[in-house]
């Protein structure tokens, strides 16, 4: 049988088609059945879901890219086939194949997804046991463990290290995955001392040691509750880009210079909250206010998933209070609008400097003796798009130069990326990061002491803590919301 890269190679050549896909059928049909039936328990329903398994194969293999091994690939179409079915259907049935079926020529030792040594075994045993849904977790969560396991070898190839691209992407990969196989593994290891603790109180007379795996038993369950949930999130597929850094941009919008001091306040807010995170930010451009504030100031935020988390801030944030220029104590409505984009990777796009029209100008500001007397702010210009960028906040042209493509790139990348995220805004209420501006996402009542964020009704009263950095309730009450919302849309 011919290796997998030279059956691909096969398919490109025109008229040869329909040999290389009967190729893959019989290199694979079995493997892909012996997986199937576990989850189905009738040998009817797998054979037709094989059948469905094989024409989503056709009709998808043309953009099969080879980011993972073929059978890799054609295992999740299974699972996921599967569990169609099974939903349509709504069939109750074990996942793994009972005692009663005939099983005499599927021997643990030769499945794929187990190895045959004792401990696996014993698993499997345990994992027959399970409620429909858990069986499920643990179905899927092998398949992830092994995509987990083939991209940590990968890694380790001279030959992937040495193509920059395809390193940066195996490794967001495996940082994807890590914390899927790490809460699984916490999982099984939880199952495994449920089921020894149920078998003592099923066979031990003392009654000491029969209180201590009650005790247990207790401690477990609801254990195993949550982290199911946890993997269940985990397993649906995550934005590619939530690992990423993010240009985090603040520009007043109605109010005239009280926007521009709540723009200030914004960036103070963002400051310390950036700050208990253990991140970092630089200013890459900044505009000021003519009575505090900004009118606009674009900072980079670095860190560990910043994007997955800061993403939740995009939209129009509206303040009501009374300004300081107020002399009859009225209050005044006044917004500033917040952006946050993914910060693009030079792998992320294809930027030729012959496209670019670099300028430099004297920084204005404060910033030191040569602020103002050198040519060191950069402004760069995407001819094509029209983009235009600028960074002055650095006394070096050169870093100033750097910082300026780094956003510059962004910006091209999200053109695209507001594509994806138009698509994914008009189905989900609580991701408003599209850098719509006339969304508005939240309210900052300062005669109430309120903060509402209108996404998920959501309400405090605790403004003063809310503009020192305490963010993070806020946001974690979007996240649910929204693992909510992707729960629900994968149960479609």
């Amino acid at each position: 049988m011919l290796e997998d890269k030279e059956i691909l190679q096969l398919y490109q050549i025109e008229g040869k088609e329909d040999y290389a896909f009967n190729l893959i059928i019989r290199k694979y049909s079995e493997r892909l059945y012996r997986h199937i039936i576990k989850m189905v328990n009738s040998h009817d329903d797998a054979d037709d879901i094989l059948q469905n398994t094989f024409i989503k194969v056709w009709r998808y293999l043309p953009d099969f890219r080879e980011d993972s091994k073929l059978f890799t690939w054609l295992y999740r179409i299974a699972t996921n086939e599967t569990l169609t079915f099974l939903k349509k259907e709504s069939i109750k049935k074990f996942f793994f194949l009972s005692s009663s079926e005939n099983t005499s020529n599927l021997s643990y030792g030769s499945d794929p997804f187990f190895n045959g040594d004792q401990i696996q075994l014993k698993l499997q045993k345990a994992i027959r046991k399970l409620p429909p849904k858990q069986r499920a977790v643990f179905n899927l969560k092998y398949f992830e463990e092994l995509k987990y396991e083939e991209i940590g070898q990968q890694m380790t190839d001279p030959q992937i290290i040495a193509n920059g691209k395809r390193f940066a992407q195996l490794g967001r990969e495996y940082r994807e995955l890590e914390p899927l196989v790490a809460a699984s593994d916490k999982y099984r290891t939880l199952w495994n001392h449920l089921t020894e603790a149920k078998d003592i109180l099923a066979t031990e007379k003392d009654e000491e040691m029969r209180e201590m795996a009650k005790i247990e038993i207790d401690e477990i369950e609801p254990k195993l509750a949550e982290l199911e949930d946890e993997i269940k999130i985990l397993l649906i597929p995550a934005d590619p880009q939530d690992a990423k850094n993010a240009i985090l941009e603040i520009r007043a919008g109605t109010g005239g210079d009280e926007a521009a001091i709540f723009a200030g306040d914004l960036f103070r807010m963002y400051q310390k909250y950036i700050e208990k995170r253990g991140w970092k930010y630089e200013i890459n451009n900044e505009s000021p206010g003519t009575s505090g504030g900004y009118k606009e100031i674009v900072v980079k935020v670095t860190g560990n998933g910043v994007y997955g988390v800061m993403k939740y801030e995009s939209g129009v944030h509206r303040v009501q209070r009374v300004p300081q220029t107020e002399t009859q104590g009225r209050v005044h409505t006044s917004a500033a609008s917040v952006a946050v984009l993914p910060e693009a990777e030079e792998f992320d796009i294809d930027l030729r400097m012959e496209d670019i029209r670099k300028d430099t100008f004297c920084a204005s500001g404060p910033g030191g003796q040569s602020v103002n007397t050198t040519y060191s702010a950069i402004r760069l210009t995407h001819i094509p798009s029209g983009i235009v960028v600028q960074c002055q906040d650095q006394k070096s042209q050169l870093k100033n130069f750097d910082k300026a493509l780094e956003e510059l790139r962004t910006r091209l990348f999200n053109i695209e990326y507001q594509k994806y995220m138009d698509e994914i805004a008009s189905k989900r209420k609580t991701m408003v990061s599209t850098g719509d501006r006339s969304a508005k996402i939240r309210t900052y009542n300062y005669p109430q002491g309120r903060i509402t964020d209108h996404r998920i009704n959501y309400t405090i009263y605790n403004l003063g803590a809310f503009m020192d950095g305490e963010i993070q309730d806020c946001i974690d009450h979007l996240i649910v919301a929204e693992n909510a919302e992707r729960l629900k849309e994968s149960e479609l």
